[in-house]
């Protein structure tokens, strides 16, 4: 069963310091956002720039139960939902099933290299993220809360990868770059990690907290105008609608559905509160609609021919201002 967000069971003010504080440490507004909204992230990048330690981190600071799975062509869906087992009772000799939990029952779960395992095994993933439950030998079974799926994926290496469909692509709130990291930031990581001193982490947050603060976020009232905007925006998308531009019936062979629109809403809702704001504005609209529409978009030949790309489109839309009221 779900508990029912409390009150959170501290000063707002102190709250507002470890949040910040967090994003501090980890660099992941981008997971918080996605996180204290109540959807999932898929985070893309090169090997090597500490994907699993960030989102690692995030948990820990969080106090939330993480969870790692290696994604691998030979995995099955029972290694990650969980799988039934013959157990005999030492006393009485009676044999029974029972049920043990896989590594998705878990807040947080890091799904690495999500796109090297195979369709069948995806679905499982599939139900988890949109449910929040798994079936196993017909029965139904909760996963905890707060519960989120953070995955992975290496952009630069397909070989041997099965790509998401887009009914999956649709599940995750958030698609974020992880980008290299910057001269001085660089030369900081190596300074930390190279000497005999290992950082301590200490949770700044608990589970508690983090469903008061998406009770909170869902809570925050959004202005009419910034509503219209989003939908507007998430229309502009589908080439076949009469809301979109000549360059995405030209470039765009699918838009984005209503998730999307939910999607913006949200996430300039948490980004609002993450900046201590009462109601979010057009800024927060346009800082997550790349993040919430860019793998929602399918283009077609013709924009891979003029080296258009879906952050391309994305970056036009914005760009065209029809989707914002003066």
């Amino acid at each position: 069963m779900t508990p029912t967000p409390s009150p959170i069971p501290r000063p707002p003010s102190q709250v507002r310091g470890d949040v910040e504080l967090l994003e501090r440490l980890s660099r992941a507004r981008g997971i918080l956002t996605a996180i204290f909204s109540g959807g999932h992230a898929l985070l893309l990048g090169v090997p090597g720039l500490a994907k699993t330690l960030m989102v690692q981190t995030v948990a820990q600071t969080l106090d939330l139960k993480f969870s790692r799975i290696q994604f691998t062509p030979d995995l099955m869906p029972s290694d990650i939902t969980g799988t039934e087992i013959i157990e005999e009772d030492v006393t009485t000799g009676k044999r029974g099933f029972r049920f043990v939990r896989g590594p998705v029952f878990a807040n947080i779960v890091l799904a690495d290299e999500v796109n090297r395992t195979p369709p069948k095994t995806q679905a499982a993933l599939l139900q988890a993220m949109q449910e929040h439950q798994v079936t196993a030998a017909g029965e139904t079974h909760s996963l905890p809360s707060p519960f989120f799926v953070l995955a992975t994926q290496n952009p630069i290496e397909q070989e041997g990868t099965y790509p998401l469909p887009e009914a999956q692509l649709d599940r995750f709130m958030f698609e974020l770059r992880v980008p290299y990291p910057t001269k001085d930031e660089e030369e900081t990581i190596v300074e930390a990690t190279t000497g005999d001193h290992a950082a301590e982490i200490v949770p700044v947050l608990t589970a508690e907290d983090v469903l008061a603060l998406q009770h909170l976020v869902r809570r925050i009232p959004v202005p009419k105008p910034l509503v219209r905007a989003a939908v507007t925006l998430v229309r502009m998308t589908r080439p076949k609608d009469a809301e979109a531009p000549e360059f995405t019936q030209e470039f765009v062979s699918w838009g984005a559905g209503p998730r999307a629109s939910q999607y913006l809403v949200l996430g300039a809702k948490a980004r609002a509160a993450l900046d201590g704001r009462p109601m979010p504005d057009y800024d927060d609209l346009r800082a997550v609609a790349p993040t919430v529409l860019t793998h929602r978009l399918v283009i077609n030949f013709a924009a891979e021919a003029a080296g258009k790309s879906a952050p391309d489109i994305v970056d036009q839309l914005l760009a065209d201002g029809r989707w914002q009221e003066k």
